[in-house]
């Protein structure tokens, strides 16, 4: 199993996290912080394979924690989860051995396809030797690199895909199109579009609700 340490101040967003990851076979999540400093106490008590990082911490920049984990001399492999645009920054991550981009927000398919080709990438650096020239590092690279092509459907954007699977990760007792539309301000019908989507890729199941006379209501459960 890849150990994964998911480092995001914000404790909603890092509980998602976590749900994320132990859906995605291969990996497991050895721990949960909310500042750099925890990040540098639990690696150094924990070493782990791979760290989902925010950049924008509360006590300091997910850069200087890079820096200070490369200063210790610990080769950890980190994804940058964050809503750092910065051009700046983005080339300051590629200098500190950032594997991985990924802005928020994201959907669930966006995280499981980072971590599905650092998996692939890992598979192909384990162990010790050469490879045989050139076409071999451009592989091994371009399994990390090379974007997800895998499109939302014409009309849907990542940021209201995002928000239905946000309200939709916290209603345990099943979510309706109606309800989902008042929690993000969307249309009933986008929101049953978006929810649809979801139970359609396996994110997400639906079950009719029996609750009055009529025709029963559709409700949507986490995936």
């Amino acid at each position: 199993m890849i150990e994964v340490l998911i480092v995001e101040d914000d404790p909603v967003a890092a509980e998602a996290h976590r749900t994320y990851v132990e859906r995605v076979a291969g990996f497991t999540v050895a721990g949960v912080v909310h500042s750099g400093a925890d990040a540098l106490r639990f690696f150094e008590r924990t070493p782990v394979d791979v760290v989902l990082l925010d950049f924008y911490l509360p006590d300091t920049h997910g850069l200087t924690v890079c820096r200070t984990l490369r200063a210790a001399g610990h080769d950890v492999d980190v994804i940058a989860v964050t809503s750092a645009r910065d051009l700046a920054v983005i080339r300051s991550a590629v200098s500190v051995g950032v594997v991985q981009y990924l802005l928020k927000p994201f959907t669930f398919a966006s995280l499981r396809d980072k971590l599905d080709r650092y998996a692939r990438f890992r598979e192909q650096a384990v162990g010790t030797g050469e490879v045989s020239g050139q076409a071999d590092v451009d592989g091994m690279l371009a399994t990390l690199r090379t974007p997800d092509h895998r499109a939302l459907p014409k009309g849907m954007s990542d940021e209201t895909l995002q928000a239905v699977t946000d309200v939709l990760s916290r209603a345990s007792e099943g979510l309706s199109a109606a309800a989902a539309a008042d929690l993000t301000g969307v249309s009933r019908v986008t929101a049953r579009r978006y929810l649809e989507y979801l139970a359609k890729n396996g994110l997400a199941h639906r079950k009719p609700h029996y609750g009055q006379v009529g025709r029963p209501e559709v409700r949507f459960y986490p995936g």
